[in-house]
């Protein structure tokens, strides 16, 4: 009897354990809030007041507003995943009034691979070996070849006496 109520205490603190940490990050939205403003009635003012400050603002290309939302669910040691994302962008016109109002989600969005940790160089890479000794395969000693021109243009003019 004790033993089987010990596995069952260390089963369910095991299974607790596993449970998954839920965060919700961002701007939640209020729908009623959303569906209240009115393309070409409101201004930045008023969308201030009814949505607050946005998460973000666009950096190029026109005054938009983002205000973003996250449910991020993690396992154990695992990195976090988003579960749900909603992303409501304000567009505005240049007199300060709203001219659109866009929803998205996270159907809507796209992986984008921000750091490959690899840089592309031309060329080919030399083994440990030839690096040390700064030859080519077959050529012990020898310095590789380089070349002259390695865009394959004209090479630079070379100064004159001034």
């Amino acid at each position: 009897m004790r033993r089987s109520f010990w596995a069952f205490l260390a089963g369910t603190a095991a299974l607790a354990a596993c449970a998954p940490v839920e965060s919700q990050r961002g701007y939640v939205p209020d729908q009623e809030a959303i569906s209240s403003i009115q393309v070409g009635v409101d201004t930045k003012d008023m969308v201030s007041k009814k949505l607050g400050d946005p998460s973000t603002a666009a950096t190029f290309g026109g005054d938009t507003w983002y205000y973003i939302s996250t449910h991020v669910e993690q396992n154990a040691f695992f990195a976090p995943q988003a579960r749900d994302r909603n992303i409501v962008a304000v567009q505005f016109s240049k007199e300060g009034m709203v001219s659109d109002v866009h929803k998205y989600s996270l159907a809507d969005g796209r992986v984008v691979d921000f750091v490959t940790r690899e840089t592309p160089t031309r060329g080919r890479e030399l083994t440990l070996i030839q690096q040390i000794f700064n030859a080519v395969p077959g050529q012990i000693g020898q310095s590789a070849p380089t070349e002259a021109t390695p865009g394959g243009g004209a090479p630079p003019p070379i100064p004159g006496p001034r």
